[in-house]
């Protein structure tokens, strides 16, 4: 088995909009579309396109969303015996795009929050090459993160990939520290570096997160992205395309260099496979649609 994902399941709601309305503002709503999402699960699903051979951890209920999020992984063959079903609500995330593709996100974890040591095989985890990890909202509960922590104290085989969100970053160092240390692959964008790192420049901040990996990936939009590795270092041009929704890309840039990685490519290598993922994501709204096959 190749790459196995652990972070919340959610079902988004894609709210095409005139604009994304700040306080006290209005807008209105273009088009209505429902996909599958959670940001490790597309990286998954985007993996299992192109022949990989995936997994998953995570948790949903037995309702309308759930039914949907499982079948879904299950049509893009992705093996299904991590994730869990409980009683509650599955998670759903509102998401609104504006005509220029940019986005906003309001979450409802649902029982994405509620994942124990109790819901986890070791034994088939460790049969990945890597465990990639994003993260979840701990609304009401930190059994999710915690449970992610003691994950990686407890296996030895995968290989360790984490794009922390800005949820994750929003903690801090002091926070994050223990799963940092155990993370091998590095992935957060410009803001979320800087965030997580305390720290206003961008050098500043990948000088001091690239202590804890081996490799640190800061995808930066349409500047591409910057990869970090031991003493090389090296920015990655984007290709060009036309943007429809950004829901999304970053998680498909994942799918790529994971892909990269996974088929033992150099880091720049993965990181052109990355962009290229991440271009063809962009040029079709949902987080999934423009996700490449192979």
């Amino acid at each position: 088995m190749d790459a196995i994902g652990f972070g919340a399941l959610n079902l988004d709601r894609i709210c095409f909009v005139d604009k994304i309305p700040a306080k006290e503002e209005e807008s209105f709503l273009l088009n209505l579309k429902e996909y599958s999402g959670g940001s490790a699960a597309n990286t998954i699903v985007g993996l299992s396109r192109l022949n990989t051979k995936t997994g998953y951890l995570g948790k949903i209920a037995e309702d309308h969303a759930g039914k949907i999020i499982l079948n879904d992984l299950r049509k893009e063959d992705v093996d299904t015996y991590g994730v869990k079903i409980a009683e509650g609500r599955s998670g759903t995330a509102e998401v609104f795009v504006d005509k220029e593709g940019m986005r906003s996100i309001i979450v409802d974890p649902g029982v994405n929050d509620y994942i124990t040591m109790e819901d986890v095989d070791l034994n088939y985890v460790e049969r990945f090459k890597i465990l990639h990890l994003t993260s979840f909202v701990c609304k009401t509960s930190k059994n999710s993160f915690e449970t992610q922590k003691k994950l990686l104290r407890e296996i030895s085989n995968p290989k360790i990939s984490f794009d922390p969100g800005f949820l994750y970053a929003e903690k801090g160092l002091e926070e994050m520290g223990d799963i940092l240390k155990n993370t091998d692959i590095l992935l957060l964008n410009e803001k979320e570096s800087k965030v997580l790192a305390k720290e206003e420049d961008l050098d500043d901040a990948c000088n001091i997160l690239a202590d804890y990996v081996d490799i640190l990936v800061v995808k930066r939009g349409k500047k591409g992205c910057f990869i970090k590795e031991g003493k090389k270092e090296f920015f990655s041009k984007p290709f060009e395309t036309r943007v429809r929704d950004t829901t999304g890309a970053g998680d498909a840039f994942n799918a790529g260099f994971l892909f990269g990685v996974l088929h033992e490519k150099d880091i720049e290598e993965s990181a052109k496979i990355g962009n290229k993922v991440a271009s063809l994501s962009i040029e079709k709204s949902g987080a999934r649609e423009g996700l490449p096959h192979i």
